[in-house]
């Protein structure tokens, strides 16, 4: 890991990622990809140490409270925020000015700060928003190596449940031949209904792959799934999308469970209940 002073902390749109790159060894992440720049290592990870002073700079000046946002491009929760604890520092910061925040992850290292997160949603809102991809747990470890399975995410899912505080699941990325089937789609689903989560975000059933990200997938698939890798190339070349076979099937499957259960599954209507803000404190916060 190297620090660095950073000149800016909340994007356009109240987002911020404290740490940049990631240790949780994803073999399809995105963040790989070549577009992004990285001038270091994917795994030396980059931490913004002035990201708190940062942050209460602009959380006092601005004139109207709104959602911040955080873990879009790097997780909140890699391993090194547990001896950090960068997160929690913002987090404190959101609580004590009374904003409200969601945090994206794949880690139950978000247990630590629920006792943070039902404040701020008692105060506001806070949303704890969870990548769930693969509902078998061998294969998860394959997938996901270096960070907690899709069951201890439940769990996560089913403490917030607990407290009250609402959740949104990613079911995204479906892997073509590996985990786009029914039984996995399923399995994941059945936890979302357990959860009663709010919302579910994915973006039809497949993966997507760019220069960068789609060499580290396919030396992982050689790793793991001996002869995967040459199924994909016979099958998409160099594509940038990658659709499974079984995406009309699956993506009828989703919606049609998701609309008997009322949860939330159109991208659009997830995204603009992550971006609301309680009503009543927007209506405050312009006689302040």
């Amino acid at each position: 890991m190297h620090f660095v002073q950073a000149k800016g902390i909340l994007s356009q749109n109240n987002g911020m990622n404290l740490y940049r790159g990631c240790s949780h060894g994803c073999i399809y992440c995105d963040g790989r990809s070549k577009c992004y720049n990285f001038t270091h290592a994917f795994e030396d990870i980059e931490i913004k140490e002035n990201a708190p002073e940062l942050l209460e700079k602009a959380l006092r000046s601005k004139r109207q409270k709104c959602m911040i946002g955080t873990g879009a491009m790097s997780d909140p929760y890699l391993h090194l925020e547990e001896k950090l604890g960068l997160t929690r520092k913002c987090l404190e910061l959101i609580d004590r000015y009374e904003y409200g925040v969601t945090v994206h992850t794949k880690s139950n290292r978000v247990l630590r700060d629920m006792d943070l997160l039902q404040s701020i949603h008692e105060k506001a809102k806070a949303v704890v928003q969870m990548t769930l991809t693969t509902y078998d747990e061998e294969l998860c470890k394959k997938i996901e190596p270096n960070v907690c399975t899709t069951r201890e995410r439940f769990e996560v899912l089913m403490e917030c449940k607990r407290r009250g505080i609402p959740t949104v699941v990613w079911l995204s990325p479906i892997l073509p031949f590996i985990n786009d089937t029914k039984e996995n789609i399923d399995g994941i689903l059945d936890y979302c209904i357990e959860a009663g989560v709010k919302g579910i975000i994915f973006f039809g059933i497949g993966v997507t792959l760019r220069e960068g990200d789609r060499e580290y997938f396919y030396s992982a698939l050689d790793h793991d799934f001996p002869g995967m890798k040459e199924r994909y190339i016979k099958t998409y070349g160099n594509a940038y999308e990658l659709p499974s076979p079984n995406t009309r099937e699956l993506t009828k499957l989703v919606m049609e469970r998701c609309e008997e259960t009322g949860i939330l599954c159109k991208p659009e209507d997830c995204f603009a209940y992550l971006h609301e803000f309680p009503e009543k404190y927007v209506q405050q916060s312009l006689f302040d």
